[in-house]
């Protein structure tokens, strides 16, 4: 039996849990995804 864990939803899942934990966590979740976007979207990764 294998299991396949994709990297977006196991992000998603500890980011949620960190908001949970510390609420003022989710400025800089949401500020390192906006970087991490535009890096991608820049350099077409």
């Amino acid at each position: 039996m294998t299991l396949h864990l994709e990297l977006a939803p196991v992000l998603a899942l500890l980011a949620g849990v960190g908001i949970l934990i510390m609420p003022k966590l989710l400025n800089y979740i949401v500020a390192g995804y906006l970087i991490a976007i535009g890096l991608i979207q820049i350099l077409n990764i």
